[in-house]
Order: C-alpha cells, then sequence, then structure tokens
C-alpha cells in the first residue's frame, strides 16, 4: 500500500492548487491513503499558515473531498503543528483530527529553514543550532501531544553541516520519540531542497530502526506536481534499512500495513 501522508493546500499561503488536483495526481500515481496536513494556526508568524478563522471551512474542504473520492482514494484529515511553546493553541491540539504532525521549524522564533532569514545562519554555531533544535525535538517529543515527528532532521536543509556526529546530537530526541510511542515520518520533501535527501538521513533512520520507532511516508507536497514526489526514493530507503511496515491512521488511531 501507497502512503502519502502529509501535505497542504492553499489555506497556507505558500502553496498551489486546489484539494481536487492533489487527489487526481494521488489517483494517477496509485496512492491509497494521501493525507492533507494543513499547517495548523497559531498567533505567531501567521502569513504562512492557516488562519483560526478558517479552520472549520479546511475541515469541510478535505471531508467533502474525502467523500467525493471515497471509491478511488482514502483522504486523511489533519495539521502540522509547530512546536513553539506559548503560541499552540488547544483549539488545534483538541481538534477532531486523524493525526497531528509535530514539527520544529522555529528556533527561538528564528525560522531557521525559510529562505527570507537563511542570512541569520553565518554568525551562528552551526553544532549549537543542531543541538538547539534537537533539544526542540525532545520537548516536542516529550509532550505527548502529536502523532508523527515532521521531517526530522529539517535542520539540514540549506547544508549547513555540524562537525559533531548527527546520531549524537539527535540522540537524545529519537529516545524520547520511541518513549512518547510517536511515528516517523520519512518526508522526501527533502529532495526539492539545497540537502537533495530525504528527511531523516539514512543515519538517523538507521537509529530509528534500531529503537523500534514506527514509520510513515510523505511526498510533503505544495503544489500538484509535488503529489507523490521522491516517494519510491523514501520506500527504497525504508525497504533497504528494514522496514516492511507503514503506520497511517483514522480518528488518531493507528493501523500498520505492509508496504
Amino acid at each position: 500500500m501507497i502512503i502519502d501522508i502529509h501535505n497542504h493546500t492553499t489555506r497556507c499561503n505558500h502553496a498551489e492548487g486546489t484539494v481536487d488536483e492533489y487527489i487526481e495526481c494521488a489517483i494517477k500515481l496509485g496512492i491509497e491513503r494521501y493525507g492533507f496536513s494543513e499547517h495548523a494556526p497559531m498567533d505567531f508568524d501567521e502569513g504562512y499558515r492557516l488562519g483560526f478563522d478558517e479552520m472549520e471551512a479546511y475541515r469541510n474542504d478535505i471531508l467533502t473531498a474525502r467523500k467525493k473520492y471515497s471509491n478511488d482514494i482514502e483522504i486523511l484529515f489533519g495539521y502540522e503543528v509547530d512546536w513553539l511553546p506559548g503560541h499552540m493553541n488547544d483549539r488545534v491540539l483538541d481538534a477532531d483530527v486523524d493525526f497531528l504532525i509535530g514539527s520544529v521549524h522555529f528556533i527561538n522564533k528564528w525560522s531557521f529553514d525559510n529562505p527570507e532569514f537563511i542570512g541569520s545562519w553565518k554568525d551562528r554555531n552551526i553544532d549549537e543550532i543542531w543541538l538547539a533544535y534537537f533539544e526542540a525535538i525532545t520537548h516536542m517529543a516529550q509532550s505527548g501531544k502529536f502523532d508523527i515527528v515532521g521531517h526530522l532532521d529539517l535542520i539540514k536543509v540549506f547544508k549547513f553541516l555540524p562537525k559533531k556526529d548527527i546520531r549524537l546530537l539527535a540522540k537524545n530526541a529519537l529516545v524520547a520519540i520511541k518513549k512518547s510511542n510517536m511515528v516517523l515520518e520519512i518526508n522526501a520533501a527533502g529532495l526539492r531542497k539545497p540537502i537533495r535527501e530525504i528527511y531523516p538521513s539514512r543515519a538517523l533512520l538507521e537509529e530509528a530502526y534500531a529503537l523500534d520507532i514506527p514509520v510513515t511516508f510523505s511526498s510533503d507536497a505544495h503544489a500538484p506536481d509535488q503529489v507523490g514526489s521522491g516517494l519510491s526514493d523514501a520506500y527504497a530507503l525504508a525497504e533497504s534499512i528494514g522496514y516492511t511496515k507503514a503506520v497511517t491512521f483514522r480518528d488518531r488511531q493507528r493501523e500498520m500495513i505492509n508496504f
């Protein structure tokens, strides 16, 4: 079964294409379970996410599409939630969804993966940035609020790489992910970024496999032509490490399936 669980809509203000276009592309590619996980609203960085006043409309968009395409594909409904203490909202965390993805896009409110702020990397200690990033992932996992870890090593996006072994930098985060019973997504979007590598790297995915952390898959599409992009590489990577099953969700209950 082909799963693509993490994708976006125009309601995040930095994607393009209609919900129908995304789904029709997924059907053509043989994807059997396709998830929408729009950037959840919060009172920070509002320009890159859904607004609180759009939550019901977003839900209606996806549930209407679920019914419309029910004979062809299973549509899942969720949010990608930014881990930013003091700015997350119970309207999102308690929403009636199939899954919540917890992601870290900010270090002390610095949007490190946004090209607009890439200049802020210049005067910083790269190892310290990576350590702070994985500390945030650790706290996110320990919160127990999320089902899936979004793009585990997103911090590598612009190829500012640490001197220290990334397996050591991420060790506590991976242990926290395991203890919190979270699922790790294998996200192919990194292949479209400067790093040209799937999230997470082979090295980190091997560590996750050793800890028996389950996985799911996503293309993290922000346009219809990105639907399914890199998924075959993501599946091949997982299989080469030893994974044979993936997780999908409905009503925040997980199901393990063969891929």
